[in-house]
């Protein structure tokens, strides 16, 4: 039975100085809409961790998080408790190895930026899990079904959603995209459709993981 689940949305801000940071292009969409629809189907708890977005559904529980370190805390806070875990958020690959504490000025006409590898939120989950069904998002721009299939045995989901960046597929900031749907016994190609009803096939589908709910 999935009487709760845990959603993760947004982009994460990785900061630089007080001025700057590492972000994506992530709007927080698809995420508000899994919740909503999470609502018409009556799923008891919903526990939603928020980056930077400005869509913000009602009535969840709302954690909101900034960088990728606030994001994998708070995921791993209520991991245990959720019979489901959809990470739909865009957990920025790397950070700043170094946060500077004033505003870098334009004194120099370039300047060298390292960045270190944040944690691999996903493949922590996947170690970790137990009895959760576990669902991850993939964004790729290319091999997408090679990445995808690996990153589902990786990461040890029950269904990737994957995404394709392309000139007709923009994904982000869009009230439409056309996703794949990645399980152990294949992959199943969804026409573009308008984010909301991404959100309820998915839920349909998640319903087929689980058939006694």
């Amino acid at each position: 039975m999935i009487n709760s689940v845990l959603i993760a949305s947004g982009p994460t801000i990785e900061p630089i100085d007080p001025v700057m940071f590492i972000s994506n292009h992530s709007s927080g969409k698809t995420g508000y809409h899994i919740a909503e629809e999470a609502k018409k189907r009556e799923i008891e708890r919903i526990v939603y961790i928020t980056g930077a977005s400005n869509y913000i559904p009602d009535n969840v529980e709302i954690v909101k998080i900034k960088t990728a370190i606030e994001m994998r805390e708070q995921v791993l806070k209520y991991y245990y408790e959720v019979d489901l875990v959809i990470m739909a958020a865009v957990v920025s690959d790397y950070t700043s190895a170094k946060i500077y504490p004033d505003k870098i000025n334009k004194d120099q006409d370039s300047i060298m930026l390292k960045l270190i590898k944040n944690p691999d939120i996903l493949s922590e989950l996947g170690d970790k899990k137990k009895k959760q069904i576990l669902i991850g998002f993939s964004v790729e721009t290319e091999n997408i079904f090679e990445n995808g299939q690996k990153k589902l045995i990786k990461n040890n989901l029950d269904l990737m959603v994957l995404t394709e960046i392309s000139e007709n597929n923009k994904a982000f900031n869009v009230d439409e995209s056309q996703v794949y749907f990645l399980t152990g016994d294949g992959i199943k190609v969804n026409r573009k459709m308008k984010k909301s009803e991404i959100a309820s096939i998915l839920w349909d589908e998640i319903f087929n993981l689980n058939p006694d709910k």
